[in-house]
């Protein structure tokens, strides 16, 4: 491992994406439990696209335009559901108008991991990414490449855990005053919203090169 991969892993993670808003926003409308449970999911969801990448399964989405294109249709649908969800006040930034009080707040833990986990899994680019990115960093010509490239991204997926739990501790402190003021939160659920749904558009626009 080198001081390069990390400075690029940690640039790369701290650009805001689908999971840093997910955890943001759960981190804002629910608490900090709730946050650390949405950044968990997200960062579980990394798993799945680094032994792809390890294995060379990415490389086979790569070439499979049907396989692609099903998985991204899957992520873009559900992208534009937690739209609709957070639209309705159902989504990650729900907010119970009968208590404005700055506490924490009941959410099904095992729901925040699920919605986290598929916002990533169903987006077949992460794949391909890994398959790019993680053998930069692998020892040329060696003989232990999924070695080397699943302990890359169990660091990369270290390194999102932190991030992403501080971005969500930190909008659980700006919830804790901005959930006495009804109108910024629906101006904050608006905004989520929209970023969800861009999101989607951005993944169906997308292609598989």
């Amino acid at each position: 491992m080198s001081i390069e991969f990390l400075i690029t892993s940690l640039i790369i993670i701290l650009i805001p994406g689908t999971g840093a808003i997910y955890t943001i926003a759960t981190g804002l409308g629910a608490g900090r439990s709730a946050c650390i449970a949405a950044a968990f999911g997200c960062t579980l969801s990394i798993l799945p696209h680094v032994i792809a990448a390890a294995f060379g399964l990415a490389a086979v989405l790569h070439t499979s335009a049907l396989l692609f294109q099903a998985i991204k249709f899957c992520g873009v649908a559900y992208l534009l559901y937690l739209a609709y969800q957070t639209l309705r006040d159902s989504g990650p930034v729900k907010i119970d108008q009968k208590d404005k009080l700055p506490k924490e707040k009941p959410v099904g833990k095992v729901k925040l991991i699920t919605n986290g986990i598929l916002i990533n899994v169903l987006n077949p680019k992460l794949s391909i990414f890994f398959l790019a990115f993680l053998p930069q960093f692998v020892t040329p010509n060696s003989s232990a490449v999924i070695t080397e490239t699943l302990t890359l991204g169990t660091i990369f997926m270290a390194m999102t855990f932190v991030v992403f739990t501080i971005y969500g501790l930190f909008a659980a402190l700006i919830g804790s005053f901005a959930l006495r003021s009804e109108r910024f939160m629906r101006w904050f659920r608006r905004t989520t919203a929209m970023a969800f749904a861009s999101f989607g558009l951005r993944l169906a626009l997308s292609d598989n090169s």
